[in-house]
């Protein structure tokens, strides 16, 4: 939210509306998360060694005939395609900073990311079922004395790029337990093939060891479930973010409370979220002894996790009032 004027009477000038500075991580009007250059940095950085990791998968599936390896290397190919559109995300996001193509910034192109990647890890759960199910009905014999050290190899470099994009909660210190969806989507990837590859292992074992040849499938059966509600519990959260859904029943109550504090009413009130930690308000209020709208806006200073607050006011119990304002911030 932008610096409030001494004088809460005088009307905001262009210099005022455009003063939100918090950190450098904020580009203007862009509405980018705290820590967008970190996690874009980390994402690409992800990215490589997940390139990395799905050669020797697919090469090690292909060698042993173990389906939960290809499965996993399937799941590890998808995985990078959404590493890439995140990293893609932030990268654009950044470039068109302060573009005034975008009414209300690039803050939402991480949760656009973050919807086509539930699009994709959805793919993969079916691709992954389908095969699956060809292995159960045609079973082919594993490898396993090949495939255990694979499967190891690939869990444990997931666990290290699950441990490099770990969230840092600045967003949810801004009233946004959110976050940077953008990057909870690749932590969500990162996740659901570290979870593949716990059952890949799991079913390798007890193939070499206690003779189950159904194992390896079924594991690639659970494994698409897994990947699954991933997909769909991402789904869910990047479209709420882009359907303005709102995103905080706590922090509207304190906005209404705030603007009523004195006798006035909220006739109306939106919010939705801009950004990683960033949200937008427009309200308008109902007084009879009205104030200018500024200083209605000032009563939300301080308040964490606004940064773009439209106020209206209108005089007397009715919407047709004597005063009229607008106040951004």
């Amino acid at each position: 939210m932008t610096s409030t004027a001494s004088a809460p009477e005088r009307p905001d000038t262009p210099e005022t509306l455009d003063a939100f500075r918090e950190d450098g991580a904020y580009l203007g009007r862009t509405y980018l998360g705290a820590d967008h250059r970190r996690n874009e940095r980390r994402t690409w950085i992800v990215t490589g060694i997940c390139a990395l990791t799905l050669v020797g998968l697919v090469a090690g599936g292909a060698i042993t005939h173990s389906l939960a390896i290809l499965a996993n290397g399937l799941h590890m190919a998808a995985h990078v395609a959404a590493l890439l559109v995140a990293a893609a995300a932030y990268a654009l996001a950044r470039r068109h900073a302060g573009n005034p193509a975008f009414s209300f910034g690039t803050g939402k192109l991480g949760y656009l990311a973050g919807f086509t990647n539930a699009v994709v890890l959805a793919v993969t759960a079916v691709l992954i079922g389908a095969e699956s199910v060809m292995r159960l009905l045609n079973p082919e014999t594993v490898d396993y004395s090949d495939a255990v050290p694979i499967a190891v190899g690939g869990l444990v470099v997931n666990v290290i790029c699950i441990w490099l994009l770990r969230p840092t909660g600045a967003s949810a210190a801004r009233n946004d337990a959110q976050g940077d969806l953008n990057l909870s989507a690749a932590h969500l990837h990162l996740t659901a093939d570290s979870s593949v590859g716990v059952l890949t292992l799991a079913a390798l074992l007890a193939g070499r060891w206690l003779g189950w040849t159904f194992a390896d499938p079924l594991a690639g059966l659970l494994a698409a479930g897994l990947v699954a509600q991933f997909a769909w519990t991402l789904a869910r959260r990047a479209g709420a973010a882009l359907l303005d859904i709102n995103p905080s029943a706590e922090l509207t109550a304190e906005v209404r409370q705030r603007l009523s504090s004195d006798g006035e009413r909220v006739i109306d009130l939106h919010l939705w979220r801009l950004g990683p930690g960033h949200h937008a308000v427009i309200a308008v209020i109902a007084a009879a002894d009205p104030r200018p709208a500024a200083a209605y806006r000032a009563r939300l200073a301080g308040l964490a996790g606004l940064s773009h607050v439209t106020v209206e006011v209108r005089g007397g119990a009715e919407d047709a009032g004597s005063h009229h304002g607008h106040a951004h911030g």
